[in-house]
């Protein structure tokens, strides 16, 4: 980034030294006016004021921990629909494809959904009838 974008045209190529140290209207777009009411209201003068004021702070890391944030869950929402696409069609990864299995020879035993069920314990079929 080109930090003179940032600043009035008589602050550009000055070091961070001297910009931290310089007063607020150094920077583009405030004004003299602007300035002398953060003084009057935060009692701010130079840049390095300005960003050791508590309420830009909360608002960078409040603004930072957003973004953040976002990012993860994005991350996050793309792992599972991953492992939802890997469990959904598992025939799409190569090693569990096995290219001379062309049938199933042998039909495998039926379940009963009523004992197999994960809550079968917990339903009294006599119960049920009565």
């Amino acid at each position: 980034m080109n930090i003179n974008i940032c600043l009035d045209k008589s602050y550009e190529n000055k070091s961070f030294k001297e910009l931290a140290d310089a007063p607020l209207d150094a920077l583009q777009g405030l004004s003299k006016e602007n300035a002398a009411a953060l003084k009057e209201i935060f009692n701010v003068s130079t840049i390095r004021d300005f960003s050791q004021l508590k309420f830009v702070k909360w608002a960078t890391a409040i603004a930072t921990l957003a973004d953040e944030v976002e990012i993860e869950k994005e991350k996050v929402e793309e792992i599972l629909l991953d492992d939802a696409l890997e469990m959904s069609f598992p025939s799409s990864d190569p090693i569990s494809v096995n290219s001379g299995i062309t049938r199933i020879e042998v039909v495998p035993e039926m379940v009963d959904a009523k004992t197999d069920h994960q809550n079968s314990q917990a339903i009294d079929i006599d119960e049920k009838k009565d």
